[in-house]
């Protein structure tokens, strides 16, 4: 049984398709999987970001208050500097 040299040829073609196919399945294959590695990070940080936030709501003062405050604070400071001198 003698080779064919055009049966050879399109047999090394087919073999050099596939090993072009298998390194971009694997790319393809390795850019989803930093794909899905970035979203779940993103996830974590916004979830994060969102627990800072509602600590932040939750522990500042309302403007209204702040006002009363340095309101009283310079009703103080004014009897303090009349009745002083």
């Amino acid at each position: 049984m003698t080779a064919d040299p055009e049966h050879l040829a399109v047999q090394g073609e087919l073999a050099e398709l596939r090993r072009r196919m298998d390194v971009a399945h694997a790319r393809v294959e390795g850019g989803l999987a930093l794909l899905s590695h970035r979203t779940e990070e993103t996830a974590k940080e916004l979830e994060d970001l969102n627990a800072r936030l509602t600590t932040l709501e939750h522990t500042r003062w309302p403007l209204q208050s702040v006002t009363a405050l340095t309101a009283v604070a310079a009703l103080v400071v004014a009897v303090w500097q009349a009745f002083g001198r």
